[in-house]
Parts: C-alpha cells; structure tokens; sequence
C-alpha cells in the first residue's frame, strides 16, 4: 500500500482531482458538486474530499495550500496515491484589462517564473493537457489565455511585470506551471482553471466577496463538466 507523509486519507481517492489553494474553496466546492461528501484529508489544514459528484462519477477536491513548493507537496502524493487528471481551481490577476473581475480563463500555458517548477525541469514555459484544456473552454464557459506563475503574492517588481506582458502573458498567479511540470514528470493529465480575482493594471481592482462566491460556483460546475466530457486516460 502506498503510504503519504502529508495527506492522510481517510476515505478513497478518485482518479480525477479538483485542486483549489484554499481549503475553504474545497469545502465550498465539495458541499456544491458532491453527493454526500467525505472527508478525504484534514492532516496539516489541507481539507480535500471525495465523494460522487454529479454526473455520477467518483470525484476528489484536494486543496493544495498556497505557493509552488506547497503545491508540489500535495499534487505528487495525490500521483502517488492514483490521481491521473488535476484541474486546478484558483484564483489569478489579470493584466489583460479586457479581462473582468469574476471571468473564467483556462491556462493554455504556464510562464514558469517561479523556482518549483524550474527545479521540476520546466523550461520558459510548459503546457497542459490539451483535450483537458479544450474541455474547458468549450462554449464559452472560460477564455484560454497565457498565464505566469510566480513566488511571490506581493511583488512590486513592475518591471518583471512588462517583461512577463510582453511574453504573453494574461494574468498572473501562483501554482498553474508547477502543476503543468509535475503533469510532465507523472504522466498525469493536468489543466488550470482560475477566476480573476484580482485586476493588476492600469489599477489594482479585487473581486467582492459575494461576486467571489458565485464565481467560485462556476469555476467548480466547468470544471466538472470539462473532466465528464474530457476522454478518460487509457489505461
């Protein structure tokens, strides 16, 4: 049997995981697309559960903690315990000012500007799954953009900002690329799904908490309905 140092579950795992940073956004999601919920891991504050979610199929929502490093911790036990498809569901600031505040977009690539990912062998930038991906953005529900992934929550540094704009990139968060990189390592399906919380220029911008919410809700029903259309990986 496959033993974890950080997750402790105390009830099975599904082989497709929804991966929110914040343990209260997995409790939210789990109350809202699982029947019956179980707590799956409580150990270190790291709140996931499984249980059937509502297209019938077993579903897990692992929260991963904030930053690369943490991210790296929970998605490799989670590979090491079976998951094959992870979705993260978060949150990210958009530099692209045609992006709204509560707006959906799906990673189609990560711009690896933190130091996990680069340590998990990614190169400037990685890619996801792409039927995952496609999934996502499949009638409009998300847009598919660029994203950077970084170390730092609060960085001032705005001229790494330009630099990340003129590379691509949409908007800015913290775990997509880590996610991406240990995708390529564990032969796992991965995708990114992140409401725009925040707006980084010409003005910085946060999303109320009432508005954060529903978008929460939205993010987790396509989610779950790009991992039910997506082709299941062949054994």
């Amino acid at each position: 049997m496959t033993t974890t140092i950080h997750l402790a579950p105390t009830a099975p795992l599904a082989e497709r995981v929804l991966t929110p940073g914040d343990p209260g956004r997995a409790l939210l999601l789990a109350q809202s697309l699982l029947r019956e919920p179980r707590m799956f891991n409580h150990n270190r504050g790291l709140w996931g559960y499984t249980g059937e979610a509502l297209d019938g199929e077993l579903l897990t929502i692992q929260s991963t903690g904030m930053g690369g490093p943490s991210a790296a911790i929970v998605l490799s036990e989670l590979a090491d315990l079976g998951a094959r498809r992870i979705v993260r569901v978060g949150t990210c600031g958009a530099f692209d000012q045609t992006l709204a505040l509560g707006e959906l977009i799906a990673a189609t690539a990560a711009i690896a500007a933190d130091g996990t990912s680069r340590a998990l062998g990614a190169g400037e930038r990685i890619v996801p799954d792409e039927d995952l991906t496609a999934a996502l953005t499949s009638g409009g529900r998300a847009r598919a953009a660029v994203v950077v992934s970084t170390d730092l929550f609060y960085d001032e540094r705005e001229a790494l900002e330009d630099e990340w704009i003129r590379a691509g990139a949409a908007a800015v968060e913290m775990e997509t690329a880590t996610l991406f990189a240990l995708g390529v390592a564990r032969s796992l399906r991965t995708a990114s799904l992140l409401i725009v919380s925040d707006l980084v220029r010409p003005t910085r911008a946060r999303i109320g908490a009432d508005e954060l919410r529903e978008a929460e809700l939205r993010l987790g029903e396509t989610a779950l309905s790009a991992l039910a259309t997506a082709a299941a990986p062949a054994d």
